[in-house]
């Protein structure tokens, strides 16, 4: 098999790597110390319709594939934005995906089109304090009283809540005690985000600081049943659905920040001379920075393979899981050897590469971890126990 850029391909990377090219180091830089999200960068993405890249034409997207949204991601990511750049429009890729495969005539014309234009900015609430990856745990309740879905309970690690006006919510219907498998009794909402029914905490963390992360906490939000993505019940079914697409953009994007830092270790590696030699000449600088090129290459090839097969409509979850595993492992050995490679100065802000190092860590923890990802292999393709 043999993956190469198409020439529309190819011009996708290229028109985003000059979009970015408006918001260098010092952008970037300034956000992660002032925290302020990076609004003038997200309306650039949404004026050039990039945020409709893999939503149907007819709601005013693009028609393409997960495989050019991935080479979307991965030019943002290794332009210098690294995962704060990515992140800013990650969910307007992958997130709407419930929708536009279960939703109806209706709500595909009311929801789409306003998160395409950048109009509406929508959170993900999914994930739980008590529940972690165990999704059939979860316990924020939708109860219907005769007339609105009434939303209780928590929410962690929401992203963009700050600002968002919609969210994506999965919450349970039917209590679990009450269904015949503990999948059952989830739906999937997609709604407006009530301030004065939900308080917005944001977490404070190590990266990422423009791109705000939060606890929800919703005490009696009001949902009309015009918002129920598909069937009551069926929400964790339709959550799965979007899990792979958003493994492959995980892994283009953790691709584009090993290069990213891999090229900044490479320059220095040139430039910095210690006893009247570049360092670079010297095999112990070498080595593990070629290392990393072939290990981000082998995660790339995985990834985009597994963007095909998703696009071709054939099974790809050990593809786009394996996908997810190499590249946050790669692009996290690239960028400790970038730090590695400046030595003190890898410890430096002005450097850049230190950013890097806190912003991969993010595609080592989420969607999924590593390590449930080997119990996944393990299981589905190895044939081996389930041993959770």
């Amino acid at each position: 098999m043999v993956f190469r850029l198409t020439d529309d391909q190819q011009a996708i990377r290229d028109s985003i790597l000059r979009l970015c090219a408006k918001y260098d180091d010092d952008y970037w830089f300034d956000r992660d110390h002032d925290g302020e999200f990076p609004e003038a960068f997200v309306k650039d993405v949404a004026a050039g319709g990039w945020l409709g890249i893999s939503m149907p034409e007819e709601y005013g997207g693009s028609g393409l594939g997960i495989t050019e949204a991935s080479i979307m991601m991965q030019a943002i990511a290794e332009s210098g934005a690294a995962q704060a750049g990515a992140s800013s429009v990650h969910l307007n890729i992958f997130g709407p995906n419930p929708i536009v495969k279960f939703g109806t005539e209706e709500q595909k014309k009311r929801m789409l089109p306003p998160l395409i234009k950048g109009e509406d900015r929508a959170c993900f609430a999914v994930t739980e304090p008590d529940a972690g990856l165990d999704t059939t745990r979860l316990t924020t309740r939708a109860a219907w009283d005769g007339k609105d879905y009434v939303v209780n309970g928590r929410k962690i690690w929401t992203t963009t809540a700050q600002s968002a006006n919609k969210m994506l919510l999965i919450a349970r219907t039917t209590p679990i005690e009450e269904t015949k498998r503990p999948v059952d009794g989830l739906s999937l909402f997609y709604t407006d985000l009530d301030r004065s029914k939900v308080e917005v905490r944001e977490i404070e963390k190590m990266g990422r600081m423009s791109v705000d992360s939060n606890m929800l906490f919703f005490d009696g939000m009001h949902m009309p049943k015009e918002d129920l993505i598909g069937e009551e019940g069926k929400g964790f079914r339709y959550l799965l659905h979007g899990l792979n697409p958003e493994r492959v953009l995980i892994s283009a994007e953790a691709v584009g920040i090993g290069r990213l830092a891999l090229s900044r270790a490479v320059a220095y590696a040139n430039e910095r001379v210690v006893f009247n030699r570049p360092i670079g000449q010297n095999q112990s600088i070498q080595h593990p920075l070629a290392r990393s090129w072939a290990e981000l290459e082998a995660a790339n090839l995985m990834a985009f393979h597994a963007a095909a097969l998703y696009d071709a409509g054939e099974e790809c979850g050990a593809e786009a899981n394996s996908a997810k595993l190499l590249s946050s492992e790669a692009g996290f050995k690239a960028c400790e050897r970038a730090i590695l490679t400046h030595g003190g100065m890898g410890y430096a802000k002005e450097y850049h590469v230190e950013r890097y190092f806190r912003e991969i860590m993010i595609a080592k923890i989420a969607p999924v971890s590593s390590e449930m990802i080997l119990n996944y292999i393990s299981e589905k393709v190895l044939g081996l126990p389930k041993s959770y």
